[in-house]
């Protein structure tokens, strides 16, 4: 069964286009190199404009496990973290079922 992902990210004030745009990137390399990952999806919330949030899914978690190691993952991390206001808040799921 898949799994999904669900991440709160908040920006510190002033840094949301620098967010946006690395997130942008990352959106790129995912969806071009790993085939595991079913759904990738970035939203803002409409009431803060600091707060992002992704939306993932994976065929597996041995797709999930292998999106973590990526290289691009690695240098995304370096790439944000001093444009964060907090550690992310992060939800994994385990899908039961699907029609």
């Amino acid at each position: 069964m898949s799994v999904t992902l669900i991440a709160k990210i908040k920006a510190k004030a002033g840094s949301e286009g620098q967010l946006e745009a690395a997130f942008h990137d990352m959106i790129k390399k995912v969806r071009a190199a790993e085939p595991g990952c079913q759904a990738y999806i970035l939203h803002r919330a409409n009431n803060d404009a600091t707060q992002f949030v992704w939306y993932e899914t994976y065929a597996d978690q041995a797709a999930f496990d292998a999106h973590r190691k990526t290289e691009h993952m690695r240098e995304m991390g370096g790439r944000i973290k001093d444009l964060l206001d907090g550690a992310p808040q992060i939800e994994l799921l385990t899908e039961l079922d699907r029609k």
